[in-house]
């Protein structure tokens, strides 16, 4: 990939090769995730984590976590760790942090106030940047006046060759200044990006000189952001599209402090079928990580949902594990083009994950959908049979709690409805009087045998199918439906069938 170039005129030119490779570039791949902590992980930049991740483990690089927290009105410490709750159980792991040892805290943009206002300084005293002491009501002022006359609300750059007569008025009368960065038009700012390819920025387009330093002391994203991947050294900034103007800002940024700017590569967002920007005033909880860990989603599998949604293997796979992820993972493949949230899709693949991975892994994580229930009335190996039988069938692990719950009540209570179109019949009752005479001949804890038994009944009775199978499911269970018979038969034992088929009995109308 080339490195991202700003070209100095209104007609794109080439900038020389010594200005963008620079003096020094590191061996190897730096790369970071820099999320603000106003609001939860959200699933876009879940996957910006993941991308960066699997780019920075593909080139046996560093992969960095860091917090742009100098929004001291909406960060949060909540949000701070809720992010990291979230990338930790995904199983992103950065490779750095302030702390000596592991696991490693992020990095802080507030700690490092002083340094992103000394390197502003910097560049004041160059000319570069400068003092201004616009108001807010007159900021909202020249907005307005901007929009009823048609035109773009920008800043008009009034304080930027402000007398010094003027400059003393300010001061006397105790206005605190914000620092500007200055914007020079017409120009356009060009790039090679890894993924989009080739883009143009007009700098007429950027809203004229930027506010680098808040009245408050404190730093804009945009120049905090240019000072932190140079401290930090980072040769690749992969992130979503909606960073496509921060971009060609930070360029100007890179190109004022003499610095060579790392590799860019912007990923298209994430829309839903309607071709909204999923975000929680659309969509609600749905944009946050943290609900499909409460709703019961394999980790594993939204990662391999979340790769795979802009980015596509060389080899075809579809299916695939965070290492296989980062041996295959190339930028050159992620899409130019919106992704598409599927969540039929994400269930397809958590259903896959569900039934593949480790029996006593899916049981250990589905106990906590099972805290309701007495689980002392099974063993632990039996447990993880419930869960072996019930998996083949769930698409969200907390599909587990209504879907076992005939297992640990003490008694079935069988719908009216079941009770009328199913129990009424004297089939039925004769299959389950049938059955409670061979409840003593069931091999219990063979789920094979029990099955055979219920056929046994049926050969001897001459009915088969729902006739057969649907008057003991709902005995068992008070349903029709559910996961294999034999099983279900084998783990409730002895006393709960007998009791559950006596109970039935007294519901079928003597005929």
């Amino acid at each position: 990939m080339r490195r991202a170039q700003v070209r100095l005129t209104s007609e794109p030119v080439k900038m020389p090769a010594e200005w963008y490779f620079g003096k020094h570039v590191p061996d190897q791949v730096r790369v970071r995730i820099a999320p603000s902590p106003t609001g939860n992980l959200h699933l876009g930049t879940a996957r910006t984590a993941l991308y960066n991740y699997l780019y920075a483990r593909r080139h046996h690089g560093t992969f960095v976590f860091r917090l742009e927290d100098t929004d001291e009105e909406r960060s949060d410490e909540t949000f701070t760790q809720d992010i990291i709750d979230g990338l930790t159980w995904l199983d992103i792991k950065w490779d750095e942090g302030p702390d000596i040892g592991g696991p490693f805290a992020p990095y802080r943009q507030t700690e490092k106030i002083d340094h992103y206002n000394n390197v502003a300084n910097q560049l004041i005293s160059r000319g570069l940047a400068y003092l201004c002491f616009c108001s807010p009501d007159e900021l909202n002022e020249m907005r307005e006046e901007q929009k009823e006359q048609g035109g773009l609300t920008r800043y008009d750059g009034r304080c930027r060759h402000i007398s010094a007569e003027k400059r003393a008025s300010h001061e006397e009368q105790e206005r605190i200044p914000s620092i500007r960065f200055i914007v020079d038009e017409p120009r356009v700012i060009s790039w090679h990006d890894a993924i989009k390819g080739e883009i143009n920025i007009d700098s007429s387009d950027l809203g004229g000189d930027m506010v680098i330093v808040k009245s408050n002391g404190v730093a804009i994203y945009n120049f905090a952001v240019v000072v932190d991947d140079l401290d930090m050294k980072m040769t690749h900034v992969i992130r979503g599209e909606d960073h496509i103007h921060n971009t060609a800002k930070q360029l100007l940024l890179y190109e004022a402090l003499g610095k060579t700017a790392p590799e860019f590569g912007h990923v298209a967002l994430i829309f839903d079928h309607e071709r909204r920007k999923l975000s929680k005033r659309h969509h609600g909880e749905a944009v946050h990580i943290d609900k499909y860990r409460r709703d019961g989603y394999m980790p594993e599998a939204l990662v391999n949902y979340l790769a795979q949604m802009s980015w596509s293997p060389a080899e075809g796979k579809e299916i695939f594990t965070l290492a296989e992820g980062c041996e295959m993972f190339d930028l050159s493949r992620v899409s130019k083009s919106p992704a598409i949230f599927d969540i039929q899709k994400l269930h397809w693949f958590n259903g896959h994950y569900i039934r593949h991975l480790p029996l006593t892994l899916i049981t250990e994580r589905a106990k906590p959908f099972l805290a309701s229930f007495d689980l002392s009335a099974y063993s632990h190996h039996e447990i993880e049979q419930i869960v072996a039988c019930l998996r083949e069938s769930l698409t969200v692990l907390s599909e587990i709690t209504p879907a076992s719950k005939f297992f640990f009540d003490k008694a079935i209570v069988i719908p009216q409805d079941l009770q009328d179109s199913l129990l009424s019949k004297q089939s039925s009752r004769s299959v389950l009087s049938k059955l409670l005479e061979k409840t003593k001949l069931m091999p219990f804890g063979d789920h094979a045998g029990c099955k055979a038994i219920v056929d046994s009944v049926g050969k001897e009775l001459g009915v088969k199918g729902k006739d057969l199978y649907w008057p003991v499911r709902a005995a068992l269970s008070g349903a029709t439906q559910g996961p294999d018979l034999g099983s279900m038969i084998s783990l409730l034992g002895e006393a709960r069938v007998k009791s559950r088929v006596e109970s039935a009995l007294a519901l079928c109308p003597q005929l």
